[in-house]
């Protein structure tokens, strides 16, 4: 029989290689059983967006910390690695390079712009869908073998996951993570009830689109609410098991009581359930009738001939770029020029939420203060 194996494209193949460690090994074993204990594959609102670079030895680098809930946010954080490039080439002499680099962070303050090329370098806006595996229990939480290596409250000070990784289809992956890139790239994903376009993106994109890759796992909030687990935040996600349960933490000790206008009483009950969380690291959380979960989140980039998606139509989009949108301001008289410098007046419920927010830093101030005096006694 004639080998056919070398003549599919990369972004056609899907290559699975045995794991090597112990580690590996079990993360792939827990990927399988999740296929049985949360068989539902369910697409998740809002995609995350990147700014990525294509690489000369193949694939494309990823450039940002952490992804965007809207195009223009990754944009605008491409205009800032440009003026980056212009400040080091200013710096290295290099005066028709500040130039170029210069012009093209201008570019996109004016223009709405998913792929640029700047001196030979090619820029690319980057889609990523989120999707969670749902079984009889509820979401699927976040797995032993999860890198979780934050500190309570200090889970934002890792380094990125996501920064500086490749996103080439021609890299192995394990069984496990293979049968899953297998299911999720023939995923249409939208939503019911969904808006015609949306669904028509999302079938264009199957078909443009047929190759992908998984990026790290991240991990959000989910709430149950009306008998159905629900997005407690569809826009953010987190890096680790860690990041999403001290966001959880902080919406319990400062949004829900600047939201929900907590009594005192209702304010120690939701304070006492972050301590809680803190202290046992757990999974699940409930609180006045609420029940939370940290829910483990798959993350895909479509993969076509030319590379990988980049934003889809249909996809939300509410700012425009920064000159425009100041223009736009202008023209509303909604802009003030003024000193930059001058102090911003609060009202009276910004002052609230900026003492809830001022008596949080206090608080973890101090539990970083008894833990380094603990780490000296020792």
């Amino acid at each position: 029989m004639t080998g056919y194996a070398d003549r599919v494209p990369a972004y056609l193949s899907f290559r699975v290689a045995p794991t090597e460690g112990p580690i590996a090994a079990l993360a792939d074993q827990e990927a399988w059983q999740a296929r049985e204990l949360y068989p539902e594959l369910l697409g998740v609102g809002l995609p995350e967006f990147f700014y990525a670079r294509e690489r000369d030895a193949g694939g494309w680098e990823l450039l940002g910390r952490c992804g965007d809930s809207e195009p223009q946010g990754a944009r605008d954080s491409l205009g800032s690695h440009f003026r980056l490039r212009a400040q080091e080439a200013e710096k290295a002499g290099d005066a028709e390079g500040q130039k170029t680099w210069m012009a093209a962070a201008l570019r996109m303050d004016r223009e709405v712009i998913d792929e640029i090329r700047v001196r030979g370098e090619r820029f690319r806006i980057v889609r990523a869908s989120k999707f969670i595996r749902m079984g009889r229990s509820g979401p699927e939480p976040p797995r032993p073998s999860d890198p979780d290596p934050g500190e309570v409250g200090e889970a934002y000070r890792l380094p990125s996951r996501t920064e500086g990784f490749v996103v080439d289809p021609y890299v192995s992956t394990g069984l496990s993570d293979g049968i899953l890139k297998l299911d999720l790239v023939r995923f249409v994903g939208s939503a019911p009830g969904a808006p015609a376009q949306a669904r028509e993106d999302a079938v264009r994109a199957v078909e443009r689109f047929p190759g992908g890759v998984l990026l790290p796992a991240a991990f959000m909030i989910s709430e149950r609410e009306d008998g159905e687990w629900k997005a407690h935040n569809p826009g953010t996600s987190d890096t680790t098991p860690q990041a999403a349960r001290d966001a959880l933490a902080a919406w319990l000790r400062v949004m829900a009581p600047f939201t929900l206008r907590l009594s005192d009483e209702k304010r120690a009950e939701y304070a006492r359930a972050a301590d809680g969380l803190d202290e046992k690291r757990g999974n699940s959380l409930s609180v006045d009738g609420r029940r939370f979960r940290i829910t483990r989140l798959e993350r895909l980039i479509r993969i076509g001939p030319d590379g990988p998606e980049g934003p889809r139509p249909s996809d939300f989009d509410s700012q425009p770029p920064v000159e425009v949108h100041t223009q736009q301001l202008k023209e509303q008289g909604l802009w003030q020029d003024g000193d930059e410098d001058e102090p911003v007046e609060l009202d009276e419920r910004a002052r609230e939420l900026k003492a809830l927010w001022d008596q949080e830093e206090a608080r973890r101030a101090a539990v970083r203060e008894r833990k380094a005096g603990g780490e000296k006694r020792i």
